[in-house]
């Protein structure tokens, strides 16, 4: 991946930054060569600013930094895409995104973070955090008895019982999937070889 500084003749390339979990688009920005490197080297994202003529880390006043999860190039390595994980909102006018838009929406990628934040902090009084200080065995049980319950349900005509019964068994195993060490994506990955 080498980004084409030289077709613009201020040495500058767009930037498009999307959020990594939700992704939301949550600004553009510019970078130049220097500000690509630093943004690779450190993990944050470094704009070049326009209006103070210098290198600019989204972040270093706020602390609302942009770390990096990946970063790819167009087709004609002219403009980047960085999708980051935002550590607040991301517009100096305090919105989510520099587009006006709520970046807060629910995910099960965001669902798997936190049922993973409940598996690295078992002193925690929530429900997940029991479940994985019990053990594999009684995660597995739960599922079983989810997939019972989503079976029953499915017999009647009752939606708002069927769609819970649904979102119990699915919570549940993401959870037997983290005590494995899998996340869900791996079941796509699955499906994706399958579909070919």
């Amino acid at each position: 991946m080498n980004p084409d500084f030289s077709k613009y003749a201020d040495g500058l390339v767009p930037v498009i930054i999307q959020d990594n979990t939700s992704h939301v688009i949550l600004m553009l920005g510019f970078m130049n060569e220097e500000a690509y490197k630093q943004t690779k080297k450190e993990g944050k994202v470094t704009f070049y600013s326009r209006s103070k003529q210098r290198l600019w880390a989204k972040g270093e006043t706020s602390g609302n930094f942009l770390l990096v999860k990946e970063i790819l190039t167009d087709c004609d390595n002219d403009t980047l895409l960085i999708k980051a994980k935002p550590l607040g909102p991301v517009c100096h006018t305090g919105a989510d995104t520099c587009f006006n838009e709520k970046n807060n929406g629910f995910s099960l990628e965001k669902l798997e973070q936190v049922i993973k934040d409940r598996k690295d902090n078992l002193g925690s009084a929530s429900y997940t955090s029991s479940l994985f200080a019990k053990g594999i065995n009684k995660i597995a049980q739960k599922v079983g008895e989810e997939a019972v319950e989503l079976v029953i349900e499915s017999k009647d005509n009752d939606e708002e019982k069927f769609l819970n019964e649904g979102a119990d068994l699915l919570f549940h195993y993401l959870i037997l999937l983290q005590a494995k060490g899998y996340r869900l994506n791996d079941i796509v990955n699955v499906l994706a070889q399958r579909h070919k």
